[in-house]
This record gives C-alpha cells, sequence and structure tokens, in this order.
C-alpha cells in the first residue's frame, strides 16, 4: 500500500511500505540500492508557484543497471545488418560506416555513459572509460589506444575489486593526517559489488587518472577513489584500490581512497577528476576530485531526501595521498534558497540541492567547478560555478581547494517527462531514454589563455537545443548563451565539450540528434510511456570559433533506433569529446546500431556500444 505525506512545508513524497529485500542482511533495513530496485525510494518534489519540481536523484548507472531495475519487455527478431570493415579487434562484424568501435567485449550486453581523455604530451594515447554491463550488472570497464583511436585494448578488472567497505579504517593517523570517511563508522566488510559514472584525467608527465563511485547492492557503502597509471604505461594498466590495512601488506589501506562510506547520510554519487598538465603552473601534476554526496535521512522516518551538495579533495602526490573532503558548494543567498527545505537546521541559502558537478584547471593553477542545483523558488534549476585556488600538500594534510561562494552562469528551463518506474523524469521521449538536468552541463578550458566554455542542453526553445557560454575571469561572470546548433525540429542533447587551441579557439561539441514526438511539449500528467519510442537518432559534432555560433555540424554515426528490451530506458547519462594538441577531436558515444542475434536470449533486439571518431577541428 502507498500513503503520500507532508514532510517540512512543502516536499512531496511517496513512501511505499515493503518487506526487506532477500538480499539484505538478516535483522538489517534495506540498502539504498535495495529500495531502489523495489521502487521505495523515489525522487524527492518540492511545492513552488506553477507545481513541483523534481529534486536531483542518483544518477542512471547507480539506479536502472542494477539487477532488476527494468522490466524485460517482449523482444522481436530483426535481421543483423551483416559484416562491415572495421579498425577493432573484438568482434569484427559490428563498425557499421568506419566509426571505430571502442569497446571490445563480444557480449550484447549494454556499454553506456562514456569518457574520453588524450595524453597532453601524446596525440596518439587515448583512454575510454564506459559504464559496462559485461558481467550483468554495472562494472564500468577501460579501453586504451596507442595509435590515435584506429585500435583500442581492453581493461576488464575492475580497479577496487580488492576493497572491503571499512570506514573507521580511515581516520586519521600520523602517517596520514587526512580523514578520508565523511560519517565514518562500521564498514560492511564486504567487496564492492559495482561502480558508475566513470571519468578520466591526464597530467603533464603521461599519467592518466581513473574514477568512478563504487557501491553495493546489500549495504550502503560508497567509495570514492581515483587510480592512476604510471608513466609510460599509456593507460594499458592502473593501480588497484587496496584492501583495509593489514589484509594484504604491504599496503596501508588508503592509497587512492578520497573517501568511504556505509551510511545514508553518505550516498556518493558523479565522480569528476581533473589533473593539472601545465608544465609552468605552480600546481603542476595535482588530481583534484569533485563529487555529490546525498544525504537521505530526512522525513519522520529518516528515510527521505535531505540535501546533495557538492564535495572536492586535493591530491599532490599523484593520486596516492588525498586531502581531507570538504564540502565546496557552499552558501549564496543573493542567488540559492530553499537549502533548509527538507531539513530546518540547514542554511536557507545553502546551495545544496545538487546534481553532477564537472571540474577544469586553468593554466595558472586554479580550478573551476560547475555543477547544477535545485536550490531555486521556481520549476527550473540554475547552472552554477566556483573559482577555487588549491594550496598545500596532500600529504602533510593542508591540502585545500579554497573554493568562493557558487555564482551563476544560466538558468536551465527543463524539458519533457517519461516516466521510467519512479515517477516523471526529464526524458528524450523519442528515444524514451532519461536525460537528467543534473547531467546536462560539462565544462572545458582553453588552454592558452585559460578562457572556460560551458556546455549545456535544455527546453528553452521548445526543444531540446545545446548551448554554450565563456568565462574569462575563472567563472566569477560569464556571458550570456549562445545557441550551438543550427537546425531546427529534433532534440539535441547530452552535448560533450573541448577546445582546439593549435590555430586559435576552436570549440568541439558533440552531441545527440533524436527525432520529436507528436504532443512533446505537452506530456501526460506522469509523463511518456514506452509507446513513444518511435524516432531515429544519430551523433554529430560541431566546430566553431570562440563564440560565433552556430557552430558547423557534421554527422557521424549512421542513424539508429530507441534501445529496447532489458536496455529499454538508458543510454547513458552524458557522452565525452576530447582535442588532442594536434586539433584532433575524438567523440565518444554509445549508439544502437547494432542487432543482436537471439532477441530471446539477449531480452532485447539493439546492442549498445560504444564508438569513436578522429576528426580535426582546425580549418583546413
Amino acid at each position: 500500500m502507498k500513503q503520500r505525506i507532508l514532510l517540512g512545508c512543502c516536499l512531496v513524497a511517496t513512501v511505499a511500505v515493503a518487506t526487506a529485500l532477500s538480499a539484505a542482511p538478516s535483522g538489517a533495513q534495506p540498502s539504498i540500492s535495495q529500495r531502489i530496485m523495489a521502487g521505495t525510494l523515489k525522487p524527492a518534489y518540492v511545492k513552488v508557484p506553477g507545481g513541483t519540481k523534481r529534486m536531483p536523484f542518483l544518477s542512471g548507472g547507480r539506479t536502472v543497471l542494477l539487477p532488476g531495475r527494468q522490466a524485460v519487455a517482449q523482444a522481436r527478431s530483426r535481421p543483423s545488418h551483416g559484416r562491415f570493415p572495421v579498425a577493432s579487434a573484438g568482434c569484427a562484424n559490428r563498425n557499421l560506416r568506419r566509426n571505430v568501435r571502442v569497446n571490445q567485449d563480444c557480449t550484447f550486453r549494454r556499454q553506456a555513459e562514456e569518457d574520453i581523455i588524450a595524453d597532453p604530451g601524446n596525440p596518439r594515447n587515448l583512454v575510454a572509460g564506459m559504464n559496462d554491463s559485461l558481467v550483468g550488472w554495472n562494472r564500468t570497464s577501460l579501453d586504451f589506444s596507442v595509435d590515435g583511436g584506429r585500435h583500442w585494448g581492453a581493461i576488464s578488472t575492475p580497479p577496487f575489486g580488492h576493497r572491503l567497505n571499512d570506514p573507521n579504517d580511515l581516520l586519521p593517523t600520523p602517517a596520514d593526517p587526512n580523514r578520508h570517511t565523511i560519517k565514518g563508522g562500521a564498514g560492511s566488510l564486504h567487496s564492492y559489488d559495482a561502480c558508475s559514472d566513470p571519468y578520466l584525467a591526464a597530467d603533464s608527465r603521461g599519467r592518466f587518472f581513473y574514477t568512478c563511485v563504487g557501491f553495493d547492492v546489500a549495504f550502503n557503502d560508497s567509495l570514492a577513489f581515483v587510480v592512476p597509471s604510471r608513466p609510460g604505461a599509456m593507460g594499458s594498466y592502473f593501480d588497484q584500490v587496496p584492501p583495509p590495512e593489514g589484509i594484504a601488506p604491504p599496503y596501508t589501506g588508503r592509497e587512492h581512497i578520497v573517501a568511504e562510506d556505509n551510511s545514508a547520510a553518505a550516498v556518493y554519487d558523479a565522480p569528476k577528476v581533473a589533473a593539472d598538465a601545465f608544465v609552468h603552473s605552480p600546481n603542476r601534476d595535482n588530481v583534484y576530485f569533485t563529487w555529490t554526496v546525498f544525504d537521505v535521512t530526512c522525513g519522520p522516518n529518516h528515510d527521505q531526501y535531505c540535501e546533495s551538495p557538492i564535495w572536492g579533495s586535493m591530491s599532490t602526490d599523484h593520486g596516492f595521498t588525498w586531502s581531507t573532503p570538504e564540502m565546496i558548494s557552499r552558501s549564496n543567498a543573493s542567488i540559492c534558497t530553499m537549502g533548509n527545505v527538507f531539513k530546518p537546521a540547514l542554511d536557507p541559502g545553502s546551495c545544496n540541492l545538487d546534481g553532477h558537478s564537472d571540474l577544469v584547471v586553468r593554466p595558472d593553477g586554479q580550478l573551476a567547478v560547475t555543477f547544477v542545483s535545485q536550490n531555486t523558488p521556481t520549476q527550473n534549476p540554475q547552472i552554477l560555478s566556483l573559482r577555487c585556488n588549491p594550496s598545500g600538500s596532500s600529504t602533510a594534510g593542508t591540502g585545500h581547494l579554497n573554493c568562493g561562494r557558487p555564482q551563476k552562469v544560466s538558468d536551465y528551463v527543463v524539458g519533457p517527462t517519461c516516466d521510467f518506474g519512479r515517477g516523471p523524469e526529464q526524458c528524450i521521449p523519442g528515444a524514451f531514454i532519461r536525460a537528467p538536468f543534473e547531467t546536462s552541463q560539462r565544462l572545458s578550458v582553453d588552454e592558452r589563455t585559460g578562457a572556460l566554455y560551458l556546455t549545456w542542453y535544455d527546453y528553452r526553445f521548445r526543444e531540446f537545443d545545446v548551448f554554450v557560454a565563456r568565462s574569462t575571469d575563472g567563472g566569477a561572470t560569464w556571458t550570456a548563451p549562445r545557441w550551438v546548433n543550427a537546425d531546427r525540429g529534433t532534440d539535441h542533447y547530452f552535448s560533450a565539450i573541448d577546445i582546439g587551441e593549435k590555430h586559435g579557439t576552436r570549440v568541439a561539441i558533440s552531441y545527440y540528434r533524436t527525432g520529436r514526438v507528436p504532443g512533446e511539449d505537452t506530456p501526460p500528467p506522469g509523463g511518456f510511456g514506452p509507446d513513444v519510442a518511435t524516432q531515429p537518432s544519430n551523433y554529430g559534432l560541431s566546430v566553431g570559433t570562440d563564440l560565433h555560433t552556430p557552430y558547423r555540424f557534421k554527422v557521424l554515426s549512421p542513424t539508429f533506433p530507441p534501445p529496447d528490451g532489458i536496455q529499454a530506458g538508458f543510454n547513458g547519462d552524458y557522452s565525452g569529446i576530447t582535442v588532442d594538441r594536434n586539433d584532433v577531436a575524438h567523440p565518444i558515444w554509445s549508439d544502437t546500431r547494432n542487432r543482436v542475434p537471439d532477441p530471446a536470449f539477449d531480452k532485447a533486439t539493439v546492442d549498445e556500444d560504444v564508438f569513436t571518431a578522429a576528426r580535426p577541428v582546425s580549418r583546413r
């Protein structure tokens, strides 16, 4: 049975009475993951003038990719595309139109939500990460290329597999004065089941850094970590997150760990990493990390959403030791409201109802961070930015990001919604996939001038369009949004950005396009259902100079259908792009061009694979 309850002054939440799931330990309450799987934990909503607005929620990789989360649709057999010329080694018949297939496994399980980075010193060396359901649920995977993206090798061993959750093992010690836990307490001593939201960085000496958010199905375990590859390895292997101290000497049990918790008051999501790759920077090769921390202990039963601020940390020894985590989204009453709407003891001007962050380093060693915040009095969120001046040493316990107050970049206009099983969420109706506002913005930097460029997509012109804004003062002020896509009549989304600096400022933004459906501007009260998944999609690249928009556009992929069956509703929450030092762009995306040979067995008719293409961004 379900009942509606009022929390505080204006929270509308739905609480379902359910028995503990069988996977929960005897006598324990269901974990956050189990509650999501059972449908008893859903996004929170706030009443505002004109209706209600949805609060940030855990990312798609932590929700739809959990085992049992999605219903299996009746699959229909479709003909195979046959064999095509390829550059990938694995599954040589799956590269239509000569895009390079990055994931090398030969299963028909989803790969999506991808990121890519180039070695600043070696344009032929690329590393990619993605959510990967190869083992049946989400473990993420890594792939590397040493020939500019023509061929790829795969890394199948997850770098967190040896870690057992133990927050009390991460309290300050004489050897490491940093505290690597937010709430502390006894851990589950359970290994991590899954990892989501992969992200990558590279420093000036050829080290790559990889992160994803580790979590457990049966416990409230969360792990924030960054593992490095050594210089010269070219991203072909990464170090491991070690087990707790004493289990496998000579590990200390804290290498590469930013933070770890086992609490509903500290549920991690959306990790991001950046490295200072500027040879003349005062912070050369420092590594920075930001992520969202959800507190789900409010309401009469202490099991509902409280807040989700942005936290940060830094490493001055190449990702081995991390500074004590600190909340960096802070407060600014001039732009943020309702910070205490769910928890009255909090600052009402706190900018703490946040989704994904993104971050980049500027040539002077400053750090810029952007994020989406629901601390607004309307149904629409806003995009905020932080200017940070990192200082101190992570090994000495003196490292701090020193972020200023949040500043406003732009309003964000929400679009149509679909129902994927937990109430209406922003979506792309024609493909019937989630498109959260939380993950919509991506940040890049002009490495010559230090100017910041931010891209996002929203619905301000009654379709999803891609926008760009620029800041020349480290994120203190921003230009008005500029419209990137020249065409109308389709939805444009999951934009990713990087800058080519070899011949001036060449802005490269890649994104998806999907056909619109009738009535898209006026979805049903509960959101569209899967019957609207009828429209084709493609992926392409826009390139332009500075803010001289709209940018010229080129389609990169073949046309592909919506995901279906067990993969329906999700094509990741973002895509990626990197521009190497020779001004060659390497966008990366997932699509469904490939048909499965046995729909009854694979429970889908199309497979989600990850592709890339190399395209120069300089004018010829």
